[in-house]
């Protein structure tokens, strides 16, 4: 009789990245108004730090998957891991390095630490499931790894918020608390995973060319769409609140704080629709709640947009008292932040229903296809730095009809663009 073996330390390990991928990911975004202050920069470049972490997606999602199919999850989570350390280790030297060279310096660390979530998100999944041993465990698990995401990114802002206070001028340095805290969770996740014994979710190899099995996924008109969808809905999903982030943070009356923790709150929202999606999802086509969701994200971002922003209303968030104390409290913010706020649980669940409709159908290309979506997380820094282009340009609120026009093409994949109209494609 074989003993059944305890992976209770690896699993919670691999909770922790779950976590860290939204740690490293979420504190892109509020960096922009460190970067803003110390430099002297525009809301275009204030967002290349989120640009630099989500690009990274685009030139390592294919070679990722090749990394592997090479090493396997192990050394692959092991190799990520070491990546992300040293992302977060040179943000933290950017602190440190002269005027003229420490914007580029922060986006070098930034840039590897993309690196990094990319090969985390491909292994954290898989290997979570086979601690668990599959099933409905392991499913629960992913879950459970998922909602620690969800509390991490509701986290992160908030804290940034905290440390760089209402100084006149935010510094690089303010936020080292933030990455000492990275770099020992990452030492000591790597260590652990380096000493234990775990489970090999071994990949079975593809019987033909990766390249084939690409070019065969994009004859299928709704994948095609869908991975457009997918590359769209992270620019949304991020750029809603950063932009937020930015704009909250140069209104005296809120403050930089403040700022935070409204964004924070977004990131909570995202949480509660994922679990109310979760408790939902097997009554619910993907298709009905990608379009409802889509359709009232559009409702809410035309009423941030067209509203007075001198109208203000106090939106319950989380807030720090002067003891240090996190408690929930009513933040005076001008009414187009609840609405933008609110957008939180139309985009808690689109991930989930973009790749359901685009892989359906696709059988042997669906790991291609995989691959293709990862590439195309992409979107979630290049349409957040078109989005401060156009506030730079025209203003915070008209900066919505980026938005707008994302949640506007969602709407279209549901209604229309998911349909599979390649059934006649031997698969």
């Amino acid at each position: 009789m074989t003993e059944k073996k305890n992976y209770t330390l690896p699993i919670i390990m691999m909770i922790l990245l779950f976590g860290m991928i939204s740690f490293v990911t979420n504190l892109a975004a509020p960096m922009g108004v460190v970067l803003k202050e110390q430099f002297g920069v525009s809301n275009f470049l204030g967002m290349l730090g989120n640009a630099a972490n989500f690009i990274a997606y685009a030139v390592m999602g294919i070679p990722g998957g090749m990394l592997l199919t090479k090493y396997g999850y192990k050394r692959t989570a092991l190799i990520a891991i070491a990546v992300g350390f040293l992302g977060i280790f040179v943000q933290y030297l950017s602190g440190y390095a002269g005027q003229s060279s420490a914007f580029g310096v922060y986006l070098l660390g930034a840039f590897i630490a993309g690196f990094s979530m990319c090969l985390l998100n491909i292994v954290v999944n898989p290997m979570l499931n086979t601690l668990g041993g599959g099933g409905n465990k392991g499913n629960q698990l992913i879950q459970v790894g998922g909602s620690f995401n969800s509390v991490m990114a509701t986290f992160t802002p908030a804290f940034v918020g905290i440390l760089i206070g209402e100084a006149a001028k935010a510094n690089i340095k303010d936020v080292f608390p933030m990455m000492y805290l990275a770099m020992a969770v990452f030492a000591v996740v790597f260590f652990v995973l380096w000493r234990v014994s775990i489970p090999e979710p071994h990949a079975e190899a593809a019987a033909e060319p990766l390249s084939k099995l690409m070019s065969g996924a994009m004859k299928f008109r709704h994948f095609v769409l869908g991975a457009i969808a997918i590359f769209v809905y992270v620019g949304v999903e991020v750029g809603t609140p950063g932009i937020m982030n930015l704009w909250l943070s140069e209104i005296p009356e809120v403050g930089k704080t403040t700022a935070g923790f409204v964004a924070g709150t977004y990131w909570l929202l995202m949480l509660a629709g994922r679990l109310t999606g979760a408790s939902i999802g097997s009554k619910v086509s993907s298709k009905a709640m990608l379009g409802v969701t889509s359709f009232v994200g559009l409702v809410l971002i035309a009423l941030a947009m067209f509203l007075p922003v001198t109208k203000q209303v106090s939106l319950p968030v989380l807030m720090s008292s002067p003891a240090g104390a996190l408690s929930f409290g009513l933040a005076k913010v001008p009414i187009n932040a609840m609405f933008i706020v609110l957008v939180g649980l139309c985009t808690s669940i689109m991930w989930g229903g973009i790749f359901n409709l685009a892989v359906e159908g696709l059988g042997k290309y669906l790991a291609a296809a995989s691959g293709i979506f990862m590439v195309l997380v992409c979107g979630g820094g290049i349409l957040p730095v078109i989005q401060g282009k156009v506030a730079d340009l025209a203003g915070f609120m008209p900066s919505y009809w980026v938005i707008f026009l994302g949640l506007a093409y969602l709407l279209f994949y549901a209604l229309i663009g998911s349909k599979n109209v390649n059934k006649d494609i031997p698969v």
